[in-house]
């Protein structure tokens, strides 16, 4: 089988940031760009636990399917597998700058959360208890203060 081409990136020089990982056309010549949230260096710093991973998620696809500006062209927030980031996969043909901003509130809105997880019901989720809130809201500033703040050019298209 041939690598997928987001295996063919050099993960020992990924650093946190917003990549495009891939665009891909539907059948009706709409553009869906899907994007890197990388949150932590891949096999260099510590990742992500899953269960703030988890709650990054809740709370970040909440808040992006209610962005006034964003919320009609979000498809797909969720974790990668790795526990080093999430992805975002947007309608539109898009670059990484383009979304600096809309991440930024994102994660400012994890980072800030004072109320209970959307969703984290029994009803509304399948794993519901397995989420640690103050891991979400540490991950976020982290990522707000060290990357998004005076984010560098570097950190928003891979490393060759």
């Amino acid at each position: 089988m041939e690598k997928i081409p987001s295996f063919t990136i050099d993960h020992n020089r990924l650093m946190p940031g917003i990549y495009v990982s891939r665009k891909d056309y539907t059948p009706s010549g709409d553009c869906v760009t899907t994007f890197d949230i990388r949150m932590t260096a891949p096999n260099r710093e510590e990742p992500l636990s899953p269960a703030s991973l988890h709650a990054i998620e809740h709370i970040a696809a909440t808040s992006l399917r209610n962005n006034p500006q964003w919320r009609d062209r979000v498809v797909y927030w969720g974790p990668m597998g790795c526990c080093t980031g999430n992805y975002l996969l947007l309608q539109g043909d898009l670059e990484s700058l383009d979304i600096v901003d809309l991440v930024r509130d994102t994660m400012e809105t994890v980072a800030e959360w004072n109320a209970p997880i959307p969703g984290a019901s029994p009803k509304d989720c399948g794993n519901y208890s397995f989420m640690d809130l103050d891991g979400a809201r540490s991950a976020a500033r982290r990522y707000v203060d060290l990357v998004l703040n005076n984010i560098d050019p570097d950190r928003l298209v891979y490393p060759r």
